[in-house]
C-alpha cells in the first residue's frame, strides 16, 4: 500500500478522493513538517555493464536501510534508470526531510579522463550535487543536507557553485539555502569545497554586479573588506593615481584617463609560508571595471557584458582570499590595475605613442586593445618582487573565444614547468586550461611599428589576435616562468557548465586556488 501511494504522489495522477486523502495523510505522518524546509540530496550510480538498474551510494544505502528499502523501491517503479545529471524527487519518505532529491551520478568507473583532461567521477559529482540543490531550492528548501557521494569536496563545490544567484538588485529573490554533508566523515573535505566555491561565487559577485556599482574604487574596496579578518597573514595596499603615475605607468594611464572614474593599483600581499623570504608566486588580473572600447568603441549590442572585463583581477583577487582563507603555506602577491575604458576627449587617440614603465614605446592603433596596456606596466612592476612564477590573467582578446570558446582557458607560456602545474591542477577542478602557441612569428607582428617599439596590435590585424596579444605582453616579461591565461573565452557561462547558473562564471578561480596549493605543498 505503501508503495502505491508513493506511485500516485511520483506520477501526481488525479485520482479519487479517498486516495488523495491516504496521500495527504502519509505527508502530514510526518514529524518534520514542510514550512521547515529541510531536504537532503542522496547520489546513485548507474551499474555496470549490461545490467540495468542503480547502485546506491554508501550514504543513499544506509538512509535506505533506515526506511526499510523503500527508496530503493521507489526508485525502482518511478521510471527508467537514472541517468548522469538527472535527478528524482521524494516526498514523506522520511520524518527528519519532507523532501529527498536523488540524482544519477554516472558510472562508478568513471575517473581521469585522458582526452577530456579532467576527472569525470568528480565532475559528475559536482553536477549532481548541484541539479539536486537547485531542484530543492525551487521548492523553497532552505537547508539541504548533501551527500558526500565519495568525494565530499567535490560535493561541496557543486552544491555551493550550483545555489550562487545574482540576484541582490532584484525585489524577488531565489530562496536562500544553506548546505551542510550527510552521512560521511570528511567534513574537511567539505570544507574545503565549500571554500574554493565560495571564492569563485566571489568572483562571479563582482564580475556580474553592474559597472555603476563595481568602479575601481569599489572593486578594491570590496577585496579589501573580503580580506579584513584574514588581516594578520594579508597586506592590502590601494595605490592612488599620483602613485600610478610617480611609477610612471604610462601605458596604465593611458587607459584610464578617458574616464571620470579614478584608477587604483590594487595590491596584495598574503605571507603563508613560515619562510618570510620565501620568493613570492606573483598573480596579475586585468581589471577593466568597464569597457567601452574607448574611442574605438565597441559596438552597443552585449557592450552590457563588459562590465565583467575585469574578470582577471576577479579571479586573481578572489583567488588569494580563498588561498587566506584556507592557510595555504606559501606566500603570493596580487596585482590589480583598476580603471575604466571609456571616451571623451582626454581619451587616448588610435596611434597615439605612450610609454610603459619600462620604457618602451608603444603606439595605440586601436584604443580597444586596452588590456595589454595595463597589463604591461603591472608585469614590469612585479618583476621587482622576484616571484617564484608569474601567472597572469585577462578577458583578453574574442579570438580567444573564436578559438577555444568556453571549453577551456588559453594558456600562453615559456615554462613546461608552470604549464604542468596549471594543467594538473586544471584537471582536478574540471575548470580545463589549453596550451596554446607562443612563437617569435607572433613577436614579428607586434614589434613591426611604423611610430614605436611596439603596435599594441598586430601588423595582420584579426590573424592570431590572441598569440599577439600573447607575444605584445611577452616583451614585458624577463622571468623564465610566466604564463598569460586568456579567459575571454570562459568569462561567462550559458548552459555549457551544467553545475553554474547562466551568468559571469568565475572561472577559473579554483584552478588558480589549486595551482598554489600544488606550489605550497611541493614547497
Amino acid at each position: 500500500m505503501y508503495v502505491q501511494q508513493m506511485t500516485m504522489l511520483l506520477l501526481r495522477k488525479t485520482g479519487p478522493t479517498a486516495a488523495r486523502t491516504k496521500y495527504c495523510r502519509l505527508f502530514s505522518a510526518s514529524r518534520t513538517h514542510l514550512n521547515d524546509r529541510k531536504g537532503l540530496v542522496l547520489g546513485a550510480f548507474e551499474k555496470e555493464g549490461d545490467e540495468a538498474g542503480l547502485h546506491l551510494t554508501e550514504a543513499a544505502a544506509s538512509f535506505d536501510k533506515n526506511i526499510s528499502g523503500k527508496l530503493s523501491e521507489l526508485l525502482k517503479i518511478s521510471g527508467p534508470t537514472l541517468k548522469k545529471g538527472r535527478s528524482r524527487i521524494f516526498y514523506g519518505i522520511h520524518e527528519d526531510f519532507p523532501c529527498v532529491a536523488v540524482v544519477g551520478l554516472g558510472k562508478t568507473s568513471a575517473g581521469v579522463c585522458a582526452s577530456e583532461n579532467w576527472d569525470t567521477s568528480k565532475e559528475n559529482i559536482r553536477q549532481a550535487a548541484s541539479a539536486g540543490c537547485r531542484l530543492l531550492q525551487d521548492l523553497e528548501v532552505n537547508h539541504v543536507e548533501v551527500d558526500g557521494c565519495g568525494d565530499a569536496q567535490s560535493a561541496a563545490e557543486g552544491a555551493a557553485l550550483g545555489l550562487f544567484q545574482y540576484d541582490q538588485l532584484k525585489s524577488k529573490k531565489k530562496t536562500k539555502v544553506t548546505t551542510q554533508l550527510h552521512g560521511s566523515s570528511d567534513s574537511a573535505g567539505w570544507q574545503k569545497g565549500v571554500k574554493y566555491a565560495d571564492g569563485q561565487n566571489l568572483a562571479r559577485l563582482l564580475m556580474e554586479a553592474p559597472a555603476n556599482h563595481v568602479t575601481p574604487t569599489a572593486f578594491a574596496n570590496t577585496i579589501e573588506e573580503r580580506l579584513a579578518v584574514l588581516s594578520e597573514r594579508v597586506t592590502v595596499n590601494k595605490r592612488s593615481q599620483a602613485w600610478i603615475e610617480q611609477q610612471q605607468m604610462g601605458a596604465f594611464l593611458s587607459v584610464s584617463r578617458g574616464s571620470e572614474e579614478p584608477p587604483v593599483f590594487l595590491e596584495l600581499h598574503y605571507n603563508g609560508s613560515p619562510d618570510s623570504k620565501q620568493p613570492p608566486l606573483l598573480l596579475v588580473g586585468k581589471g577593466i571595471t568597464f569597457d567601452s572600447g574607448g574611442i574605438s568603441l565597441k559596438p552597443s549590442p552585449s557592450m552590457d557584458a563588459m562590465r565583467a572585463d575585469m574578470g582577471g583581477a576577479a579571479t586573481v583577487c578572489a583567488s588569494i582570499v580563498t588561498a587566506a582563507a584556507l592557510k595555504l603555506p606559501i606566500n603570493i602577491i596580487g596585482l590589480a590595475p583598476l580603471c575604466e575604458n571609456m571616451p571623451s576627449g582626454k581619451a587616448t587617440k588610435p596611434g597615439d605613442v605612450v610609454t610603459a614603465k619600462n620604457g618602451k614605446t608603444i603606439q595605440v592603433d586601436n584604443t580597444d586593445a586596452e588590456g595589454r596596456l595595463v597589463l604591461a606596466d603591472a608585469l614590469c612592476y612585479g618583476h621587482t618582487f622576484n616571484p617564484r612564477a608569474i601567472v597572469n590573467v585577462a578577458t583578453l582578446t574574442g579570438a580567444m573565444d573564436v578559438a577555444l570558446g568556453s571549453a577551456a582557458t588559453g594558456v600562453f607560456t615559456n615554462s613546461d614547468w608552470l604549464w604542468e602545474q596549471l594543467h594538473k591542477a586544471s584537471v582536478v577542478t574540471g575548470d580545463r586550461v589549453w596550451r596554446m602557441p607562443l612563437f617569435q612569428h607572433y613577436t614579428r607582428q607586434v614589434t613591426d611599428s611604423q611610430l614605436a617599439d611596439l603596435n599594441n596590435i598586430g601588423k595582420y590585424s584579426r590573424s592570431g589576435g590572441a598569440c599577439t596579444a600573447a607575444a605584445f605582453l611577452r616583451e614585458f616579461v624577463s622571468a623564465p616562468h610566466w604564463a598569460h591565461l586568456d579567459i575571454a573565452g570562459v568569462m561567462s557561462n550559458k548552459d555549457e557548465v551544467p553545475y553554474l547558473r547562466k551568468g559571469m562564471s568565475g572561472r577559473p578561480t579554483r584552478t588558480l586556488v589549486e595551482f598554489a596549493a600544488g606550489l605550497a605543498n611541493s614547497g
